[in-house]
């Protein structure tokens, strides 16, 4: 089994549960991680999960009573090297969860926010805290306030390359998604559910107890008809990661660059005033 930073599986017969560890601990203590690296990380878990033949049932959740939270501030690209990490890492997450036949269960145990938001709808079934917020932070604008923090940078406003131009339109209904792209709009797991993007919001003391019912009920099907079936219904998601993802992830980098000092010093009256 490989060695990860950002997340811990924990094998428990034929289910495996990819923890996520709170990010802005190791960015504290270790100072590099971010991110970008969790992705990454999670497409790799989530292809040695896929060749495991002793695992059936994939759940993902977070470590403590956090699924994800990011830093409030984006890095800096310009570094070949880093900028390739960034997009292989992110791309091979968001294809894994749009080609994995397993089936992959989303144990929401607290607000979920970025790439960890955008995790949490790619998956198959979602059981979360009704109380637990799920956002997008690229275009927040500083305007995206949790537990009185802000998250999201307020100096940039960016194309939402992680997975959510590939996952929302498809749980949501289009404007909801707009609103939850293009505003940050935070919705909690509560709201999502009254529109089907969440299976079952339930209070924090039966989280696990729901989570636990819907795998045992997976783990009753036969396990080529579940994943032939999965197949099928995830071919709407690989068509929207083919026709969307590298042109999302693309112009995220463009509009990083596009809103640099050097480039508003450039901008010769065409900067964010006007198209």
């Amino acid at each position: 089994m490989s060695d990860y930073l950002l997340l811990d599986i924990v094998r428990n017969g034929q289910v495996a549960t990819i923890e996520l560890k709170r990010l802005e601990k190791h960015l504290r203590e270790k100072a590099r991680p971010g991110g970008a690296q969790r992705a990454a990380e999670v497409g790799k878990a989530l292809n040695e999960l896929r060749d495991d033949q002793s695992v059936r049932v994939i759940v993902i959740t977070g470590k403590d009573d956090v699924f994800t939270i990011p830093p409030s501030s984006y890095g800096h690209h310009g570094n070949p090297g880093g900028d390739w990490d960034i997009m292989t890492g992110v791309t091979r997450a968001v294809e894994a969860m749009c080609t994995i036949d397993k089936p992959v269960v989303a144990k929401v145990n607290g607000h979920a926010v970025g790439f960890g938001a955008n995790l949490v709808l790619a998956c198959d079934f979602i059981i979360a805290r009704e109380d637990a917020i799920i956002a997008d932070h690229h275009m927040s604008a500083g305007e995206l306030i949790i537990n009185g923090e802000r998250k999201g940078s307020a100096d940039h406003c960016m194309v939402t390359g992680d997975g959510g131009s590939v996952f929302a339109p498809l749980k949501m209904p289009m404007n909801m998604a707009k609103e939850y792209l293009m505003l940050a709009r935070p919705f909690t797991a509560k709201e999502l559910a009254t529109m089907g993007v969440v299976n079952y919001a339930v209070p924090a003391e039966e989280l696990d107890a729901k989570t636990d019912d819907i795998v045992q009920r997976l783990l009753k099907r036969n396990p080529y008809a579940l994943a032939l079936t999965k197949r099928v219904l995830n071919k709407q998601m690989l068509a929207s990661f083919n026709l969307v993802h590298d042109a999302s992830l693309g112009y995220e980098f463009l509009n990083f660059y596009m809103q640099t000092p050097q480039a508003k010093e450039l901008g010769e009256g065409r900067g964010e005033d006007r198209l």
